[in-house]
């Protein structure tokens, strides 16, 4: 599993710029009140940032988070297309920690949509500090509509628990010339996930995207 996504990561990163497809290279950096990740809390006050770059179909990128102890680096690809209203992407995904605030996670990431909803699939494995390999698997359901969304989002095998998110999302303008990214969101995890008590916090997102 893990040699596996490593060498789709690298080969889906180094493919788009062998052949003379249009590239696009963005960055945006932003911050959250609350860092949650797939309903489990990782920071308060935290800043982010990456770059993406995409060419034909196909994507690459990093991105990183304040989370306290060190930085969490996450590093990205895949290839993703549209067919009339449904659209497909499959990838892979390396979380990586610049200090003791966690271990790594490699992923392959699988997701469909279909106009308004969109199904997300992960499969994983968590080096769990090296007390034995962790597998675990994600699933998400999405439904948005004009800047409003809602989420269920589920773990499965060595990890296990539930969550509810729903919010808004638009664009700030000065004079019809876009400023910065807007979120606000109610994210309920429950007690499985979190290991104890259940939690729901209300999470404001900033954020800027840079296109070059």
């Amino acid at each position: 599993m893990k040699i596996f996504t490593r060498a789709v990561l690298l080969l889906l990163a180094v493919a788009p710029w062998q052949s003379g497809w249009a590239q696009e290279v963005s960055a945006n950096i932003g911050y959250n009140s609350e860092y949650i990740y797939r309903g489990i809390p990782q920071k308060s006050s935290s800043a982010f940032g990456g770059v993406d770059f995409g060419a034909g179909g196909f994507y690459a990128g990093a991105w990183a988070a304040d989370v306290g102890e060190g930085i969490e680096i996450d590093y990205y690809g895949g290839y993703g297309f549209e067919a009339g209203d449904f659209s497909f992407s499959v990838g892979g995904t390396w979380y990586t920690y610049t200090g003791d605030f966690d271990d790594e996670y490699l992923e392959a990431n699988f997701s469909v949509g279909w106009k308004w909803l969109t199904f997300d699939a992960a499969v994983g494995t968590y080096d769990n500090f090296g007390m034995g390999d962790l597998d675990y698997e994600f699933y998400s359901l999405t439904a948005a509509h004009n800047g409003f969304y809602g989420k269920f989002g589920t773990f499965e095998n060595d990890f296990d628990g539930n969550y509810y998110e729903a919010g808004y999302g638009g664009t700030l303008e000065i004079s019809e010339q876009p400023l910065m990214d807007y979120a606000i969101a109610v994210i309920h995890s429950d007690s499985t996930l979190l290991g104890g008590a259940s939690d729901t916090n209300l999470v404001f997102t900033l954020s800027k995207t840079f296109d070059f």
